[in-house]
């Protein structure tokens, strides 16, 4: 029985029985293919390399497979293909259930999302093993088992077991297995066996098609799989050889076969490693291959097959090709990491960066990944640059802002047109999009700082030790590596960010939003006119590519430290995605003023209009507003809500505040709102340290102000509030790498590790430690040595601060 479904209307799997209507059956005979009457030897052939591919197979028109992994969401037909190795124990001998089940599970999410989901799958071998070793052990007589002892039973020798008996052992109980799986979640399962031969006869192709159609039109999952009882031994290099279908001797070809005759939209090919790699996996110089490309065979150097299956990763390529010529994007991944298996599907549907993504359409320019090793080897070469020299390319970027102030306002014109017409930018957010003259003219500034700021900073020397005689040790400042900096709205950040990975000698990956393509365009334009006057303009790239931020935040090969700067949910969200890299940034920016008793009626509503109103989308605006209970009912309360009242501040109640009122206003919903608009909390606190105690349980540790005129008072806040940036009688706004004297910030960061507060050259600096010595080796400092550890302290060179 080479097709048992395909050959009749009767569809059997086991414990279930479908019986196709003669509506059903009709409906089958709607999708049998015209008779041909020109023979197949007739059709094109197109070659690739070495591997030839047909143009079209025959039961498909024309298709397009998706150009970009963004798109495979909107895949409605797929086919799911399971490697041995991926349903089968390590011991190859049995499934790995918990595996298979965690597969059924994504599929059947899929399905019921309306998709149609197909399954070709491998396994009965490896079932049909375990059973018949089973039954041999359990057909040796009890005498022999009574003689041998236990312990030579357990090592008696089991003979050779044929793939075929094994597979036609084990294909009910594995049909069994996933008709038990899939019935946990509502959806039905049936079985079809095909040979080659079902793709050759034009009859029984016809009747294979219908079938599958039918299936799927009743929402039933097709689980296909060769049939392995009668399949002759698969003849080498036998493709195309006068027919024009792809030779089905495993199960990769059969998934491509299947994929491409059934028009499916997605092939995902489920294998023991992560994709395809340029080298063997495993080899010193081995890297994972994001997108493959048609004729990018020669690039690729093939390894051995599987431990287990027919095929390896050439079979899976050929097959992926000749699917991606019939218009099926292919994606191959591992299906076997405990960390990802649970998801591996859903990932790949969900257009998330997994496996090897097959594709038609060749990028224009680099990948991000080639992005990441050019600005990696182009911050090499600029951390070696004499410190003049970087301060002359930044020079270069500031005279380069102003010089272009035309082309750069023009461009940042055609994004507040977008971003208006289309509305997807609330008001604060246009006023962060926005460039003007005077920005312009500030940023020129600010980096003119850095340049100046910068003559010292890589390469300083921080600590001189003498281990010893002649063994002398210095601890030097170096740049990190490669810095990924995410932002949103804002392309000013763009070189500012640029100007302080040059001056600390960083490579620097940005990823700037969709919101201001053309201004950061041009922007990164200049960066790279300013790099190129001392050679390293591959050392500042602009992320041009479809690369979700998920995506970005998994290359802890490529990247250093990632840098969010913009919302809150942006930021939790990186460090929720970063895998192994580390992130700098605030999660929020809850930032208080505390009016103390002795505050100054004149600085009061001088700070907290200039702390709420002046930006209030910042990071460092204030959000909470804590007043010492006895200043209620005093003229100074009534003035500041007054002020608030004209700024047209909401203002929410904290729990304390709304208890002395008898019209109060809202009442605040939580004491840890970033609100990052016209609104505020206020609390009553009964004193500096009920102040210190609420900042500490619902502040963020960004940035927090007392107003008062008791210097004891404002000593006991500065020393116990533990934030980045604590305050005496000053707006909560300076927290500012500008206004720091920074020239610029990368972010301001909240974490108690390496920097703090807002982010310069030196928060984006690290050491190494240098050794000079003189045939030193440590066993001269034994008891029984000739030396002894000084470890003395040398001074330091006299440090540049021109």
């Amino acid at each position: 029985m080479s097709c048992q479904a395909a050959l009749s209307p009767l569809v059997r799997s086991p414990g279930w029985c479908f019986v196709l209507s003669p509506h059903a059956i009709a409906a089958i005979s709607r999708f049998y293919l015209p008779h041909r009457t020109k023979s197949l030897r007739n059709e094109s052939i197109r070659c690739w390399s070495n591997i030839p591919f047909i143009t079209m197979p025959l039961s498909r028109a024309h298709g397009k497979s998706f150009a970009h992994r963004s798109e495979l969401k909107h895949a409605k037909r797929i086919v799911v293909k399971l490697g041995s190795a991926v349903v089968t124990r390590g011991d190859e001998c049995g499934l790995a259930l918990g595996r298979l089940a965690s597969i059924v599970e994504q599929v059947s999410v899929l399905q019921n999302q309306g998709r149609e989901m197909m399954i070709v799958t491998s396994g009965a071998v490896a079932f049909g093993k375990q059973r018949l070793r089973h039954e041999i052990l359990l057909s040796q007589s009890v005498r022999q088992a009574l003689h041998s002892g236990q312990s030579q039973l357990k090592d008696m020798a089991i003979p050779v077991l044929e793939a075929r008996a094994c597979a036609a052992a084990g294909q009910s109980g594995l049909m069994a297995l996933y008709e038990a799986m899939f019935t946990q979640y509502s959806i039905c399962a049936a079985q079809i066996l095909v040979t080659n031969l079902d793709f050759h006869d034009e009859q029984k192709r016809r009747n294979l098609n219908g079938t599958l159609h039918e299936l799927l039109r009743m929402n039933i999952v097709p689980i296909i799989n060769t049939n392995d009882a009668v399949v002759p031994p698969p003849e080498p290099n036998s493709d195309l050889q006068g027919v024009n279908v792809i030779s089905v001797k495993d199960n990769d070809s059969l998934a491509a076969r299947l994929a491409v005759e059934m028009k499916t939209d997605l092939l995902i090919v489920l294998s023991d490693v992560e994709g395809l790699f340029n080298s063997p996996p495993g080899s010193d110089d081995a890297k994972l291959i994001d997108i493959f490309y048609p004729g990018d065979q020669q690039s690729v150097t093939f390894g051995t097959k599987s431990r287990v299956g027919m095929g390896g990763m050439e079979a899976k390529v050929k097959a992926a090709l000749w699917a991606l010529q019939g218009g099926t994007s292919v994606v191959i991944a591992n299906g076997t990491h405990p960390k990802i298996s649970g998801h591996v599907i859903t990932d790949i549907v969900e257009g998330k960066k997994v496996g090897t993504f097959f594709s038609e359409v060749k990028p224009a320019g680099p990948t991000v990944e080639q992005q990441g090793e050019m600005s990696r080897a182009g911050g090499r070469t600029l951390a070696a640059l004499q410190p003049e020299q970087r301060a002359e390319i930044i020079y270069r970027l500031a005279d380069l802002l102003t010089d272009q102030r035309e082309e750069i306002l023009l461009a940042n014109k055609k994004d507040l047109e977008e971003a208006e017409n289309k509305g997807r930018l609330a008001l604060p957010l246009l006023k962060r999009l926005s460039l003007s003259t005077s920005k312009l003219n500030s940023l020129a500034i600010g980096l003119r700082q850095i340049a100046a700021s910068s003559q010292d900073s890589v390469g300083r020397i921080i600590r001189r030790t003498r281990i010893a005689k002649d063994l002398e040790l210095e601890q030097v400042t170096v740049p990190i590596g490669v810095l990924l900096v995410i932002f949103e709205s804002r392309p000013d950040c763009l070189p500012q960010v640029s100007a302080l990975a040059i001056a600390s000698g960083n490579g620097l990956l940005l990823k700037g939003g969709k919101e201001a393509a053309y201004s950061n365009q041009i922007l990164h334009h200049l960066t790279q006119e300013a790099l190129s006057i001392h050679g390293v303009k591959d050392a500042v790239q602009l992320v041009n590519t479809r690369e979700e931020v998920e995506d970005l935040c998994r290359l802890d090969k490529l990247i250093d430290l990632i840098i969010p700067r913009g919302s809150s949910q942006l930021v939790r969200n990186i460090q929720k995605a970063a895998k192994g890299i580390p992130v700098m940034g605030h999660s929020e920016g809850i930032c208080h003023v505390y009016v103390d008793t002795d505050a100054s009626v004149e600085k009061v509503t001088r700070i907290i209009r200039d702390s709420k109103c002046e930006y209030p989308a910042a990071c460092n605006a204030l959000e909470t507003l804590l007043i010492h209970r006895d200043l209620l009912r005093t003229p100074l309360f009534d003035q500041i809500i007054d002020m608030l009242r004209v700024e047209q501040v909401k203002i929410h109640a904290g729990p304390k505040f709304a208890s002395y009122l008898t019209f109060s206003p809202s009442e605040v919903k939580s004491l840890r709102t970033e609100y990052g608009d016209l609104e505020c909390c206020i609390e009553v606190v009964d004193g500096v340290q009920e102040a210190v105690e609420h900042i500490h349980k619902y502040g963020s540790s960004h940035t927090d102000v007392i107003i008062t005129e008791n210097e004891k008072t404002a000593e006991f806040f500065l020393q116990h509030v533990d934030s980045a940036c604590v305050f005496w009688n000053a707006s909560t706004r300076f927290s500012d790498g500008y206004r720091f004297g920074l020239g610029a910030e990368v972010g301001i960061s909240t974490s108690r590790i390496h920097a703090r507060g807002p982010v310069g050259i030196e928060g984006l600096l690290t050491t190494k430690w240098l050794l000079r010595g003189d045939n030193h080796v440590v066993s001269d400092f034994s008891d029984q040595g000739s030396m002894k550890y000084l470890h003395e302290s040398l001074p330091l060179p006299h440090r540049n601060t021109s």
